[in-house]
């Protein structure tokens, strides 16, 4: 198995209490442990295999990682069901295996992010077991959300609350009484209304920081509290996704409710006790005007844009949600953060690749095959929306194996299935395992150098071809466009830049085709997503997601970065 070794030294990123804001413009790096690296050959990802391949990530450009759950877990829905929150599975490795990641990230120059999920817990967490061996109406039972049922036996769940897998989101236990569960049964609701509650998770925070971590990822971060006084009502329609136009903002009775925010402001004061500050951001599914409630000054740092992950590939579109989202993160002193793919959707160079309006459920119940999604296509516009996403003022976010431009695996078999949703939503819905596939390394090999055994997801044919190995030194991979895009944005960024700048005044031009914007230091990026080949503006072209037509013009699915005439940026890159 090859492993990428790396000379990249300490002071790439700069460690120290007086670089608090480095978050600002950083690229943050997701690793979905399971699914990366394998060094103990039992198919499964671990954390000494996530250290043996942090060179690559070095190399790759980016300034942080995040890790997806590595806690104790029955893995019922991909190690969100947590059963330790301060512990290592014991199949991913030991705490000291976690020391010396941190320890290889930070010597790297890399910062280090953790997920929390403060939503709900395992089953298996030893709270829940105490709650299940104890009576109604117990202290136990208080942690989480316990409630009788209603009919005349009490045979009936509490409420039409719907989990968000589908089906109903209440549990009921040999006692009569029913627990509350927004997403798999095996994933109980925290009550945090409960001092318990809020003291276990701040000393949480405190475990890991204690131990380096720099950051912390918020899972459904916008669901924690919950309306549980008196009677709890009926919602009375569907409620996928939970939030409804016709409710007043904050008062839905279990999604993003206005009372979350005294949580954050409790672990503010945290994150802020530690020198440096650790940072946080939040993944909270809601609209733009609500999103940033969870950015103020003194909650959490970030919050994921999924709005610009899901909209379509149009310039109208991108226009908006761009405009949208940098001004509602100004709004509050933050900055935006910007994602094309993650562990829980179909990966972008698949996505773009099909007709607008796909229904992507339908899609991958179908395979990945009808509609056929233009391999080429996607690809060039992947690279596309890879420049323009580095190009815009605050964080971006990649998802492991983007670099390479992994298309999603949407063929897998049913009985390959490990994600919850299948089950649950009653084969409706295939699931998120097509982004979860694990890494291909090496050009061969059982897993293609993700380990000595086959991996726990079976990997297509034809992956190595896609491998780090085999991309690692042609020029023209897409592994080598990351490179160079990371290392043009580190170089083009102003030293000391908050990167918070609205988009500049030139806007959208060339009869609305072009999406067109200027960072401060002189350089701008121009993208043409769906228009006729379009003249570019004077300047240096510093890099191109693809070529050019022959008499220079700028081509649909393409962007340029380029560095305006008279700039005295040192930076350089390749056309």
């Amino acid at each position: 198995m090859t492993e990428h070794t790396t000379d990249r030294t300490p002071d790439t990123v700069d460690n120290s209490p007086q670089n608090a804001d480095w978050w600002r413009q950083a690229v943050v790096y997701q690793i979905y442990p399971r699914s990366f690296a394998d060094a103990n050959g039992d198919g499964i990802g671990d954390l000494v295999g996530i250290t043996r391949r942090l060179g690559h990530l070095a190399d790759l450009g980016v300034d942080a990682i995040w890790l997806s759950p590595f806690y104790p877990s029955e893995l019922k829905d991909g190690g969100y069901d947590v059963a330790d929150y301060r512990d290592v599975d014991p199949r991913l490795g030991t705490l000291d295996d976690f020391d010396a990641m941190v320890a290889e990230a930070h010597r790297l120059g890399l910062k280090l992010f953790v997920d929390i999920v403060p939503n709900h817990t395992s089953d298996q967490h030893v709270w829940f077991q105490e709650a299940l061996a104890s009576p109604p109406g117990s202290p136990a039972r208080e942690r989480y959300v316990f409630r009788d049922g209603t009919g005349p036996d009490g045979s009936l769940p509490p409420t039409d609350w719907e989990a968000s897998f589908s089906g109903n989101a209440w549990k009921q236990v040999p006692d009569g009484q029913w627990y509350l569960h927004l997403f798999a049964p095996e994933q109980p609701d925290l009550n945090w209304e409960h001092d318990d509650v809020r003291a276990d998770f701040q000393e949480t925070l405190r475990f890991w920081s204690d131990r380096g971590v720099d950051g912390f990822r918020i899972d459904v971060a916008h669901g924690c509290a919950k309306n549980l006084a008196g009677p709890l009502a009926d919602i009375g329609r569907p409620q996928y996704k939970g939030i409804h136009d016709d409710m007043p903002p904050g008062t839905h009775p279990y999604w993003d409710r206005d009372e979350v925010h005294e949580i954050y402001r409790d672990w503010r004061a945290v994150l802020d006790s530690y020198s440096p500050p650790r940072v946080a951001v939040a993944e909270a599914w809601v609209t733009n005007s609500r999103r940033v409630l969870y950015t103020r000054p003194d909650e959490l740092h970030q919050a994921f844009n999924f709005e610009f992950l899901s909209a379509p590939w149009r310039t109208t579109d991108l226009a908006k949600v761009i405009s949208e989202s940098l001004h509602a993160a100004d709004s509050v002193g933050a900055t935006a953060t910007w994602v094309l793919s993650n562990h829980d959707v179909v990966r972008h160079a698949s996505r773009l690749g099909l007709p607008p309006g796909t229904d992507l459920e339908a899609w991958l119940r179908a395979d990945g095959h009808s509609p056929e999604p233009d391999r080429e296509l996607g690809l060039r516009r992947a690279r596309a929306a890879t420049l323009l996403m580095l190009a815009l003022p605050g964080s971006a976010y990649i998802y492991q194996g983007e670099e390479l431009g992994l298309p999603e695996v949407a063929d897998l078999r049913v009985e390959d299935l490990q994600d919850p949703v299948y089950g649950q939503s009653g084969s409706r819905r295939k699931g998120r395992d097509g982004c979860r596939v694990p890494l291909p390394w090496d050009t061969d090999g059982p897993s293609y150098g993700f380990g000595d055994a086959p991996a726990w997801l079976p990997q297509p044919e034809g992956f190595g071809a896609l491998s780090v190995a085999a991309q690692d030194r042609d020029p023209d991979s897409h592994l080598a466009f990351y490179r160079t895009a990371l290392r043009l944005r580190r170089e083009l960024l102003r030293p000391g830049s908050p990167g918070s700048e609205v988009l500049g005044e030139a806007g959208m031009a060339e009869a609305e085709q072009l999406l067109h914007f200027t960072r401060s230091g002189g350089w701008e990026c121009v993208v043409n997503v769906d228009g006729p080949p379009a003249h570019l503006p004077p300047g240096e072209v510093l890099l191109a997601s693809g070529p050019l037509t022959e008499d220079g013009l700028l081509p649909a699915d393409t962007a340029v970065w380029l560095r305006t005439s008279g700039s005295d940026s040192a930076a350089g890159g390749e056309g």
